[in-house]
């Protein structure tokens, strides 16, 4: 019970910090350091970026590049927040008495400062999702050059498929992860150090042939799929493209031609992201697409309704934004994750 006690106090002097540093009648300034986005640097002042991304947009916008990034050293003007005094006590007896033993589980695939995953709702309660990430184990996918770093695609897959994940259990989901890394975690680094201990699900080495790897997937999936007849079960596969380097595109979907409900996964997620672009990046269109693919091997040969997303072009410098800045992946994963709970409220 101290601990619980402990994150009430901690939680209440933080509320007490936010009430201070923010009057009403000011607004505060704060410096972009290497590596912050806007949702990281409006967290680190306390503030929920969902809420107010928009108002510091507005606040800032001659002051950010392109795409509204932070320029590295800038002073940008940080929203007020009004919070009173009431208010905080209001919300610290409520935390007082709603704390539980239990608020969350653990999960080590995520990594010590990503493991706890905490109970946010259960509307996904009854759903069944594999997650599998593209190549793994001997095979990186294409590999590039950023910041003098060699990356490559299947770190940034994986990275955005244990996020994915993440939000998923937070929902009430049951989640398979089939490509498994037993060390990296979920990483926060722009650019991901390359490895290739990578294994299947449960514990089984990845082939060096590529027949072999996509074979041991789809065999993994399909019993697993058996095990959880009459569940309702997803497959997302997720994957990052390598077209030539001057090629720029967005967050594009495949599904199986037969397959009206991966049709229907594939949609839901599509409008999911139109809508978060008509949202965030109103100056431009969003022009990912959603269409079936039934010769990927993937798509072909899984038993479960499924969706194959390409997350971007690993090789084009605007897709690399996207793909490399942790704030981007963890936004591609929860606006992922929002189109599988839109889905699983329409089934």
């Amino acid at each position: 019970m101290d601990f619980f006690r402990n994150r009430a106090i901690l939680f209440f002097a933080f509320l007490l910090f936010v009430f201070k540093v923010f009057p009403q009648d000011t607004l505060q300034t704060v410096i972009a350091r290497q590596g912050d986005g806007i949702y990281s640097l409006l967290r680190k002042q306390g503030i929920d970026p969902t809420k107010h991304y928009r108002e510091f947009i507005e606040l800032n916008r001659e002051s950010l590049g392109v795409d509204d990034q932070l320029l590295v050293d800038k002073a940008y003007r940080i929203p007020s927040v009004k919070v009173d005094s009431l208010t905080v006590v209001d919300s610290i007896q409520k935390i007082s008495k709603d704390l539980k033993p239990v608020d969350g589980v653990e999960y080590s695939i995520f990594g010590p400062e990503h493991s706890l995953v905490l109970n946010v709702s259960d509307k996904l309660e009854g759903a069944v999702y594999y997650l599998v990430s593209g190549h793994g184990g001997p095979d990186p996918g294409a590999v590039e050059q950023y910041d003098g770093k060699i990356i490559a695609e299947d770190e940034y897959a994986y990275d955005v498929t244990l996020r994915l994940a993440k939000e998923l259990l937070a929902n009430g989901a049951k989640v398979y992860i089939i490509v498994r890394d037993p060390d990296d975690g979920i990483r926060d680094q722009m650019a991901l150090e390359i490895d290739r201990d990578e294994v299947v699900y449960p514990n089984e080495v990845i082939p060096l042939n590529q027949l072999s790897r996509l074979e041991q997937r789809v065999e993994v999936v399909n019993e697993l799929y058996k095990e959880h007849t009459g569940h309702y079960q997803r497959l997302i596969v997720t994957h990052v493209d390598s077209r030539s380097e001057g090629t720029n595109i967005d967050v594009f979907f495949y599904y199986h031609e037969d397959s009206k409900n991966g049709q229907r996964l594939a949609e839901n997620i599509h409008k999911t992201f139109h809508d978060k672009y008509a949202t965030y990046q109103p100056n431009r269109d969003y022009l990912g697409t959603f269409s079936d693919r039934s010769n990927l091997y993937l798509v072909k040969k899984t038993l479960p309704a499924m969706v194959y997303i390409e997350l971007g072009n690993i090789r084009n410098k605007k897709d690399q934004k996207r793909i490399l800045d942790p704030e981007n992946r963890q936004a591609l994963a929860k606006w992922i994750a929002e189109g599988v709970m839109l889905d699983f409220d329409t089934k």
